[in-house]
């Protein structure tokens, strides 16, 4: 695909969709993580605005939901994010995009959860 004309996302035509004539599909766009981000998985809600997240680097860190995206998000264990771990800490990270559910199918489809899945 031209990564000029979406940027970071990526287009995937869905094959199969209830309504739609067949051979036809909607186009969805997936947010893949840039450089220093990683997709992680919320194992353990630990209070407040703080998570435990198992990122696809294999590491479990500590994260948080900046306050411009508190009332955006409603994370529960189990979703998929994409973090991007504190320079000074890597241990601990911000929690910057949530996947929905559909989306996350595709990614699991394309193979880009196997190190995620490894640990539950």
């Amino acid at each position: 695909m031209d990564k000029d004309k979406f940027g970071d996302f990526e287009e995937i035509i869905l094959e199969e969709q209830s309504g739609n004539q067949e051979g036809q599909g909607i186009p969805v766009r997936i947010r893949f993580p840039r450089q220093k981000e990683f997709i992680g998985k919320v194992v353990q809600r630990l209070g407040g605005n703080r998570m435990e997240i198992k990122s696809t680097d294999g590491k479990t860190r500590n994260c948080r939901v900046p306050g411009r995206f508190k009332r955006k998000f409603w994370l529960r264990p189990g979703d998929l994010v994409i973090i991007t771990p504190w320079p000074d800490d890597d241990g601990k990270g911000d929690v910057i995009y949530q996947y929905n559910k559909s989306v996350s199918y595709q990614l699991k489809k394309r193979g880009l959860l196997k190190d995620l899945d490894e640990g539950f």
